[in-house]
């Protein structure tokens, strides 16, 4: 390194990103508030938002004026209005919206990624799972009415991007039924369906999913070709169909558990049947894509076992089971799925 290089060397990189958290935050509590569903309604200045929001007055120009700076709200002559993108994807009256995620993030990992440097140390969870089993944490999560259609609504932010490349991209016309497996909400199960109407479906899940499942499946339109199936892929088997999805689901589960699943997948499928994984990828490289490394440390403060994986290994547990023809596509830029066939 030159004397002249050196001297350009700054810490600005270093401190935006050691500071990040306060742009987050700040995001994620104007979901919380509903801001952007507000302004989706009517464009308004600072005293009426801040009425409206019931917001201390001390605080709330600041805090719109941040989001301005930010890049999430716009402002002429003093009125607030959204943003294209959260016009589209934060106000929560459009089936776009995909708030509900980010306002798990500010209830759940928000406060529990403050114990990373814990979970480095120990290999151990700092969410609910601290004292529980994977399994044991989904049954908790579950049995709360409240948490568990939060979650839900959650996965289903997080799920649609991938849903709507899912349901144009892959060879949907060579088969007639398909099963969700860890349904949630049913956003893939849905997207799927509203595209292509020979097919019937399958949501799987715990039984306390069923009813909010089926209350999504009815508002769009779908009910009559998706079922609910209510069942543990851990105790029982998973319904038998042509075109078996696994999304956000094998990066909870540890390396044995991920390649009983993915052989239980296997013999639920049709002859000629596909398995569909997708989850936030690493790259091979394990250098490009920090969100799926990120997401891996999410895991590991989440549960117990989970973690996320390239395709290298993905293609690996498929093989193992069986699966020929196996193939890898990108989704959305953060986003990777492996498609194995029987």
């Amino acid at each position: 390194m030159t004397a002249a290089t050196a001297a350009e060397v700054t810490p600005a990189n270093i401190m935006k990103m050691g500071l990040a958290f306060w742009g987050s935050k700040t995001l994620l509590s104007a979901v919380e508030l509903d801001l952007f569903t507000e302004l989706a309604k009517s464009p308004a200045d600072a005293d009426t938002l801040t009425k409206k929001l019931n917001l201390h007055e001390r605080s709330s120009r600041d805090f719109f004026d941040a989001l301005v700076a930010l890049g999430f709200l716009e402002r002429k002559n003093g009125v607030y209005s959204n943003t294209p993108e959260t016009d589209k994807f934060l106000d929560a009256a459009k089936p776009s919206y995909i708030g509900g995620f980010l306002i798990m993030t500010s209830l759940r990992l928000y406060p529990t990624w403050g114990g990373l440097t814990d979970a480095l140390r120990t290999g151990k969870p700092q969410s609910e799972a601290k004292d529980l089993s994977s399994q044991d944490l989904f049954a908790q999560l579950y049995s709360d009415k409240d948490k568990l259609k939060g979650f839900l609504q959650a996965m289903t932010g997080i799920s649609l991007g991938n849903a709507r490349y899912i349901a144009q991209n892959f060879e949907w016309s060579k088969y007639k039924t398909f099963c969700d497996v860890g349904t949630a909400q049913g956003a893939l199960a849905v997207t799927v369906a509203k595209a292509h109407p020979h097919l019937s479906g399958i949501g799987f899940d715990l039984a306390p999913v069923e009813p909010i499942f089926s209350e999504y499946a009815e508002k769009n339109g779908v009910a009559e070709r998706l079922k609910f199936v209510s069942g543990d892929f851990f105790k029982g088997e998973i319904p038998q169909c042509d075109v078996i999805v696994m999304g956000h689901i094998l990066h909870d589960w540890n390396l044995d558990e991920k390649r009983m699943l993915v052989a239980k997948a296997f013999k639920a499928l049709n002859p000629g049947g596909a398995l569909i994984v997708y989850d936030a990828m690493i790259d091979n490289e394990r250098e490009k894509n920090a969100f799926g490394l990120l997401m891996s440390l999410n895991m590991l403060i989440e549960t117990p076992g989970g973690f996320d994986y390239s395709p290298v290994q993905c293609e690996e547990w498929l093989k193992e089971a069986g699966f020929k023809n196996i193939r890898f596509e990108p989704l959305t830029p953060t986003h990777m799925m492996g498609i194995g066939i029987k």
